[in-house]
């Protein structure tokens, strides 16, 4: 079995000769920025022989915005164009990445859920994320009004990168949920919109798409909010949030469940034994994922990125231990 017939499989809950495994980081300096991008990409899925992959939207993380004084400042902003800088860049270097490594592996591309796309492009323009959250406060409407804006760029950004780049879909990252920043009837109301606008609209292009609760900084998020979102797979911290994949598969209704390996950092070690532990710890590790979960709907990867100084070696050694079954 070919990996891309493997990963379609195992994402849409069919039989596969072995579970697919796919790791992905951040890359930095010239790896972060145009064609360096591209082949360090390249290089990275071709080198660890992994089954799919996730381009990371490095260098574009932060929404171009202006300087933000006010809660006002937040009203009368407009979509970006498919010939804006931002989009344009993003649509080629997943273009670039599929064109080469597209036929043999399905590609998806990070793409950020507007709460997370508004705190990166604000934290650009010196503002906070505490202050951020007091202009929600101030005035919830204006806020959401600048989220709806960045919902249409971040929707035709995933159009985008399915139809022009040849993604196989997007991997689509969904933050905020964290137990101490809003109510349940609070996130529904502020911030759920903008996330299912985006979600919805790129599964208009691909059904094969992928959520990403991100446990990010280590925080617990209230998972329910996001667990009737409409994507194919879904993927979470399982050692940030105490939900393993085997519990996974049921909180997701049975969908497709990506994880299993923790890569949290905790502020002075990484944590898992994708760091830590030896050939043999490893691969029993992955082995016992496996047995314990079976070979339908799941696919093996971290809770979040893995740090990028990790050696290639040891992502190897997941791979062939999960081909040995």
């Amino acid at each position: 079995m070919d990996k891309r017939t493997r990963v379609l499989n195992a994402m849409n809950g069919k039989p596969v000769d072995h579970v697919p495994v796919g790791f992905w980081f951040h890359f930095a300096g010239d790896e972060a920025v145009g064609d360096g991008c591209v082949a360090a990409h390249l290089k990275y899925y071709r080198d660890t022989d992994l089954d799919f992959v996730k381009i990371m939207c490095d260098s574009y993380f932060p929404y171009p915005m202006k300087e933000i004084h006010s809660v006002e400042d937040f009203r009368g902003w407009k979509p970006l164009a498919a010939d804006d800088p931002w989009i344009v860049g993003q649509v080629e270097r997943a273009k670039k990445i599929v064109a080469e490594i597209g036929g043999e592996r399905c590609v998806f591309y990070n793409v950020f859920a507007p709460f997370s796309s508004i705190r990166f492009g604000a934290a650009e323009v010196g503002v906070s994320d505490e202050q951020i959250m007091a202009y929600i406060r101030e005035d919830e409407a204006a806020v959401m009004e600048a989220l709806d804006v960045i919902g249409e760029t971040n929707a035709l950004l995933s159009k985008l990168l399915i139809t022009e780049a040849g993604c196989d879909g997007v991997y689509y990252c969904v933050q905020g949920g964290e137990l101490d920043r809003f109510t349940p009837a609070e996130y529904r109301r502020i911030i759920r919109p903008s996330d299912l606008y985006v979600l919805e609209h790129a599964n208009r292009y691909s059904k094969n798409n992928i959520l990403h609760m991100c446990g990010w900084a280590g925080a617990r998020n209230q998972l329910e909010l996001w667990q009737d979102y409409p994507a194919k797979v879904f993927n979470w911290a399982v050692f940030v949030e105490g939900l393993d994949l085997n519990d996974g598969r049921f909180f997701a209704n049975g969908k497709t469940t990506l994880g299993g390996f923790e890569t949290h950092w905790d502020g002075k070690i990484q944590q898992g034994v994708i760091y830590h532990g030896t050939k043999e710890e490893l691969q029993e590790y992955t082995r016992n994922l496996i047995l314990d979960h079976g070979k339908l709907g799941l696919m093996l990867g971290g809770d979040c990125t893995i740090d990028a100084k990790l050696d290639w070696e040891r992502i190897r050694w997941v791979v062939e231990a999960a081909r040995s079954l």
